[in-house]
């Protein structure tokens, strides 16, 4: 589950996502889309879904050029 808050790192980047940054999960737009925002203050929309946490890219030619992603999951040091 996708919460507000949680941090996304960037597995495959494309050119508004960088691979290997830290991404913080804005608002849950509905049970589908959430935000990502980005370095100067602007969001994208992302989904999770049975491919994983991602931002759709399409352009006009037809080229797909995906932004993914997988939630960081800190645990408490003893």
């Amino acid at each position: 589950m996708i919460n507000t808050g949680d941090q996304l790192m960037c597995t495959n980047g494309n050119a508004f996502f960088v691979e290997g940054q830290i991404y913080t999960v804005g608002n849950i737009v509905n049970k589908k889309f959430f935000e990502i925002y980005i370095d100067n203050g602007e969001y994208w929309y992302a989904t999770k879904d049975s491919n994983g946490i991602y931002v759709r890219f399409n352009s006009l030619q037809g080229k797909v050029s995906d932004a993914r992603f997988v939630k960081v999951e800190f645990q408490a040091r003893a």
